[in-house]
């Protein structure tokens, strides 16, 4: 496996601990949300601080997931992990087709609509409900430093994605809010 920073994507975070025998509960990046417990062993950033931990135990219902890394067995040990971030390597993701994307490779490619206005580079991808959010920040290269939020909306507002060039054409006029 390429083991490069580059190499690894955030899947989630611990965000409390649940009952008394070290679960921690997990919030999940992953869509469906329980898909994330199929990465592990997982890497566990906590400020300078990375560990590659294992799952003893895990549950989940819907969203709520609740895992036990492997040796905490007490609510002590799981508060140690609040606040982690959850790391797989980006080659452990399943294969898509040509015309599908993980959120991941989406970062930080550079948005241009049709008339060639250089809008500025994805940096987060929201869920809305209704459909998934390009939040795009200006740059110093990009036609000013206005942040925009882009609809993703597949083969009407977002015309095509290339990975190799790094960048999203887009039908988004320069004026739109």
């Amino acid at each position: 496996m390429n083991d490069t920073k580059d190499s690894w994507t955030q899947v989630g975070s611990i965000v409390g601990v649940y009952g008394v025998k070290g679960f921690v509960k997990v919030f999940s990046y992953t869509e469906p949300p329980a898909q994330i417990l199929d990465y592990a062993p997982w890497q566990v950033r906590q400020g300078s601080n990375v560990s590659t931990v294992d799952l003893e135990a895990s549950r989940h219902q819907d969203k709520k997931i609740q895992v036990r890394l492997k040796g905490d067995t007490d609510r002590d040990q799981a508060e140690s992990w609040v606040g982690a971030s959850i790391w797989v390597q980006k080659d452990r993701f399943p294969k898509l087709e040509d015309t599908e994307f993980y959120w991941h490779q989406l970062i930080g490619l550079s948005v241009i609509n049709l008339q060639g206005d250089h809008f500025g580079d994805v940096v987060q991808i929201v869920e809305t409900g209704a459909n998934d959010v390009l939040i795009v920040q200006g740059t110093e290269h990009s036609l000013d430093r206005e942040q925009r939020l882009i609809p993703y909306v597949d083969g009407h507002i977002v015309q095509r994605i290339d990975l190799e060039a790094g960048e999203i054409v887009v039908d988004w006029q320069k004026d739109y809010g």
